[in-house]
């Protein structure tokens, strides 16, 4: 056992002053057993704990690290601009220069307003697709989170799967009743609730890769049905890709997929992995956020200077060296075929879903194509399994419900030591 005596003083004294120990929930080892592991540094793809531990890291601040930790080119933009200070509350060149960038970048967006987190950039949208239509009314899709919003609490993915209250107190009825949910990857189930609520539906959200119930890609067709869907209803529909922008390719999955969505919102990636966010769209519908136009949302720390600065070097170098995408997919793609070989070779109750560089070992032998099927996986396993790797060296996310993500800086040796240690995992966690 490695020793984390360190990490248990630090979650001790956590648990006395901050809720559970951690300041989100899904940095809890309440899935898995244990208590959380407390972070110290990371570089490339490392992470160090406080005892002095390293790990692989699959989580990379959940997405945003494509290039790995303290990527050089990003920690010297940073490095540069510091002594401009930290945060205005007014104006700046930076701010500009990023608009610009991802409007060049994402297909689907003529406009951008940045913000300071993806789930500040999810109300916001959805506020936006509401004032924008004057319809109350949303769909999302069972097992997508889309932040701590209210109206995204219903049958929500991510921790709030985990730690069983998809439905949190808090959240009145009034929000509950204004938000319609339905099966991911299910077409006819849609098109019943956009029927039985016609006229009223604002927008549609979803992941279109989701990352939030483990990796689940989109059915065939299912991405250009809802598209047709909210052309022919007036909807409003929304592209999530908080973890899928920048990661699945430069343009995110609306690139990749070749459907454009009427509203994207975008998370850390955007920072290099600092705080921030960004939603964007359509000129017209993104007119209407004021001071353009009267639906309000406003933030001091929206476009911070340190942030921006971050993002523009890490999205900049991601424009200009699409090799970064063809690394992380074949890393990608020896890590998972390397498991499945062992799962197929054992006949092991496992499957695995992966769209580009993000991934999740499933514990069932259904193929998970929604939240109901993501369910069936056998969860005590997956907290063995996490376990042990943890023992191996590598830092998975401590949830069966949550995609991994590959960065960069992941060698093709150090891709093949996962596989060997996936291996012995898996071989621990059956003989039990």
């Amino acid at each position: 056992m490695r020793n984390r005596a360190i990490s248990e003083e630090l979650f001790k004294r956590a648990s006395a002053v901050i809720p559970g120990g951690v300041n989100s929930p899904v940095r809890a080892f309440k899935a898995v057993g244990g208590n959380p592991v407390f972070m110290k540094s990371a570089k490339g793809p490392y992470l160090i704990d406080e005892d002095g531990n390293q790990y692989l890291d699959f989580i990379n601040s959940w997405g945003p690290m494509i290039l790995g930790h303290a990527a050089p080119v990003v920690v010297e933009a940073v490095q540069k601009v510091l002594n401009d200070s930290f945060s205005f509350g007014a104006p700046t060149r930076r701010e500009v220069e990023m608009a610009e960038l991802i409007v060049s970048i994402v297909p689907s967006v003529e406009v951008v307003r940045m913000v300071n987190s993806g789930t500040e950039a999810t109300m916001s949208a959805v506020r936006l697709a509401r004032g924008y239509t004057g319809k109350d009314k949303i769909i999302k899709f069972e097992g997508c989170y889309h932040g701590h919003g209210d109206s995204f609490l219903i049958a929500a993915g991510s921790g709030a799967i985990t730690h069983g209250a998809p439905d949190s107190p808090g959240v009145t009825q009034g929000v509950a009743n204004d938000t319609l949910t339905v099966a991911y990857n299910d077409l006819s189930a849609v098109e019943q609730s956009v029927l039985e609520n016609k006229n009223k539906i604002a927008a549609i959200i979803i992941e279109p890769v989701v990352g939030n119930m483990g990796c689940v890609p989109p059915s065939p067709g299912f991405l250009e049905g809802l598209r047709k869907i909210c052309d022919r209803e007036g909807i409003v529909l929304i592209f999530d890709e908080v973890m899928t922008g920048f990661r699945l390719s430069l343009g995110g999955a609306q690139e990749l997929y070749g459907v454009r969505p009427d509203l994207t919102t975008m998370g850390k990636i955007i920072g290099g992995g600092m705080p921030v966010g960004a939603y964007g769209g359509k000129k017209e519908i993104m007119q209407q956020v004021a001071p353009a136009g009267k639906v309000y949302q406003a933030g001091t720390l929206s476009g911070n200077p340190i942030a921006m600065a971050a993002g523009i070097a890490m999205l900049t170098h991601l424009k200009n060296t699409p090799s970064v995408y063809q690394t992380i997919e074949k890393t990608s793609a020896d890590i998972c075929e390397g498991i499945l070989g062992y799962i197929k070779e054992k006949n092991l109750p496992c499957s695995i879903n992966r769209v580009g560089s993000m991934w999740t070992l499933f514990f069932t032998d259904q193929p998970v194509i929604d939240f109901n099927t993501a369910k069936t996986s056998d969860l005590a396993k997956f907290g063995q399994f996490f376990r042990s790797m943890l023992e191996r060296g590598v830092y998975l996310a401590p949830s069966q419900y949550e995609s991994l993500f590959v960065s960069a800086a992941i060698t093709q040796e150090q891709a093949a030591q996962v596989v060997q240690a996936a291996k012995a995992s898996l071989e621990e966690v059956f003989q039990k």
